[in-house]
């Protein structure tokens, strides 16, 4: 009885624990996509200003 009780503990702590590892790293990886999309808007920013200089001149 107490090897069914170990095996259920260890499948529970096991599944646990790749939950943790699933969350973790769909997390990186939307901070990443977040990350890049952040950057590109600046970048198009910078050339809408870039773009804006040249035809004042």
């Amino acid at each position: 009885m107490y090897i069914l009780a170990a095996k259920t503990l260890l499948l529970c702590l096991a599944f646990a624990g790749v939950k943790i590892y699933q969350s973790k790293r769909l997390e990186a990886k939307m901070k990443r996509e977040r990350e890049e999309r952040l950057r590109k808007e600046a970048e198009e920013e910078e050339a809408e200003k870039e773009e804006a200089g040249k035809k004042d001149n």
